[in-house]
């Protein structure tokens, strides 16, 4: 067994290249963004294949309130938010956005909450610290299946944390629970349909970066992450997406991505100029953006689903020129980001299929299988040691070996539960974070 777990992790330091955040090989037992250390789906070691609501649970803890945002992990300490309705305010109306609207969209709105941050001992469930971050009654809802005022995972260098709460605006605290600064992002977001916010900031050298893309006056910014000073900030015309900001390599020239429905685009990290931007994704993006090698791999999954790899550069312009290496529209996914490893690109469906592409060429090994069960996802998957865990609505954590073949491990049942927020995996312990419960399996 030490054997296998020794060139499991030179293997991840072969084909794993931090490339976002301060993330590196040295840390890895933590989590500390929500794509994990690597910014890619992939953990630094493995996890427990067989477990349930009654096997190989350590701790389970309740979560007050309502809220999506994946953990992270520093040491022995994991961080999330939740919001907290106050019972003020609930019959107060909701604004709406410019579409009116849509069907789940709108929930929550109008009733005073309570935004909390939250330290937990990840040994052992107790919590260490809470934070009111802020009390404020939201201007518009969320979606009232897949929604909460606390869908932004936050993030952690190791010294400070840092959660965003959108509209609300974004809190460094240290990690003992001392507020440090706070920042109000000066705008009221209008997401298209009320579906809620729900992007994470990134962490890149000095800077927190993040952007508010909605149906009213879109925009980037880059804070000092010790002082919470504005950096610089850019316009966007943008319509709503969550696909959250991702910096990639490009012969060591750094590059900020933020993938949407117009274009995707690319940034310099200092300056906020735009260096290339592509046309070719469809509407409401939400998966994260990955990068192999010279290759940018980015994805949409609602209306006009596009998976489409870019490669790196180039300047200007890119639509329609030879630097969009291939694309795909089967087996996209819409809101979970995908897993890439040993240059294999595996893409979840909402509605649960899973692709594996080879992530340089696009050409499928398997595309569009079916799980065991009808079901849904909104989780995005995590890759570790050799395997792939989906946490879907129904409360199902499918394992799958990662590879050429789709072979199924383990289906694994949490009875009435539903995830959200994506698995975790730090030290060979699995967290999961249900709509209520939050969950330790070792």
């Amino acid at each position: 067994m030490k054997k296998i777990s020794a060139i499991f992790c030179l293997t991840l330091m072969i084909f794993l290249k931090p490339v976002a955040g301060n993330a590196s090989l040295a840390d890895p037992p933590n989590w500390s963004q929500w794509r994990g250390p690597f910014f890619n789906g992939m953990a630094a070691t493995g996890a427990p294949t067989e477990f349930g609501d009654a096997k190989n649970v350590k701790w389970k803890v309740a979560v007050a309130g309502r809220g999506f945002s994946t953990p992270v992990i520093w040491g022995d300490r994991m961080f999330l938010t939740t919001a907290v309705p106050t019972g003020k305010g609930a019959s107060a109306p909701v604004d709406s956005a410019p579409a009116g609207r849509g069907p789940g969209g709108g929930a929550g709105g109008g009733e005073e909450h309570k935004f909390i941050v939250m330290c937990l001992d990840r040994n052992t469930g107790k919590t260490l610290w809470e934070k009111v971050a802020k009390i404020d009654t939201p201007h518009e809802g969320y979606h009232r299946t897949y929604g909460s005022f606390a869908s932004n995972s936050p993030v952690t260098d190791g010294k400070y944390l840092y959660a965003s709460f959108g509209s609300r605006g974004i809190f460094c605290y240290d990690l003992n629970g001392k507020l440090i600064w706070e920042k109000d992002p000066g705008v009221k977001m209008r997401m298209r349909l009320q579906f809620g916010e729900g992007s994470a900031p990134l962490l890149h050298g000095n800077q927190l970066i993040s952007h508010y893309d909605h149906e009213g006056g879109s925009f980037a910014f880059a804070l000092d992450k010790n002082t919470g000073k504005e950096l610089w900030r850019v316009n966007r015309d943008e319509q709503s997406s969550w696909s959250v900001p991702f910096v990639a390599d490009d012969k060591g020239r750094k590059q900020l991505i933020i993938s949407a429905t117009k274009k995707v685009r690319a940034y310099e990290p200092d300056t906020g100029k735009l260096i290339w931007e592509c046309a070719g994704l469809g509407a409401n993006v939400i998966p994260a953006p990955v990068q192999q090698n010279d290759i940018l791999i980015v994805m949409s999954g609602y209306r006009d689903p596009k998976l489409m790899a870019i490669r790196l550069g180039r300047e200007g312009d890119l639509t329609g020129t030879d630097a969009v290496l291939w694309s795909q529209t089967r087996g996209t996914s819409y809101t979970p980001a995908p897993v890439l490893f040993d240059n294999k690109l595996y893409t979840l469906t909402d509605n649960g299929t899973l692709s594996c592409f080879n992530a340089t060429t696009g050409e499928p090994y398997y595309q569009q299988q079916r799980l065991p069960q009808p079901d849904s996802f909104k989780a995005s998957p995590v890759g570790a040691d050799g395997k792939i865990y989906l946490a879907s609505e129904s409360g199902y954590v499918t394992v799958i070996k990662m590879g050429e073949k789709y072979e199924v491990l383990a289906n694994n049942l949490f009875a009435d539960e539903m995830f959200v927020a994506s698995p975790v995996i730090v030290a060979g312990d699995l967290y999961l974070r249900s709509k209520n419960n939050l969950y330790c399996i070792r």
